[in-house]
């Protein structure tokens, strides 16, 4: 579980400087970035699926047919609800820490660690 909470801190973690702004519009921008986050977690996450299939099915532990149906019992489907809670703090962290910026000075504003735990 620290593991975990590390990567969300990660996540949330500021760069230093002015990022580069490639549209007039800052919410253009933002729109982008959330997009290019959400590309590149599919890629990462598409890719390991398609490793794990083929191995499985290469052993013979299991067929397509049955991860295509299954279905998760009332403790798995608690782990994916909190790892969707955290995927979404991760993707939406661009806007976040631009009303993070607005509201609170730079020095007590929240993270989203902070936020996905409350």
């Amino acid at each position: 579980m620290n593991a975990k909470l590390d990567v969300n801190r990660l996540a949330a973690a500021k760069s230093k400087g002015k990022r580069p702004q490639y549209f007039a519009s800052s919410e253009a921008e933002r729109v982008l970035n959330i997009a290019l986050v959400l590309a590149q977690e599919l890629a990462v996450a598409r890719e390991r699926i398609d490793t794990l299939e083929r191995l499985l099915e290469a052993r013979g532990l299991i067929k397509q047919s049955e991860i295509e149906s299954f279905m998760p019992d009332a403790q798995a489907a608690a782990a994916r609800g909190a790892f969707n809670e955290a995927y979404i703090a991760r993707v939406l962290r661009v806007v976040q820490q631009d009303i993070e910026s607005i509201a609170e000075p730079a020095s007590q504003a929240a993270t989203t660690d902070d936020l996905s735990r409350e």
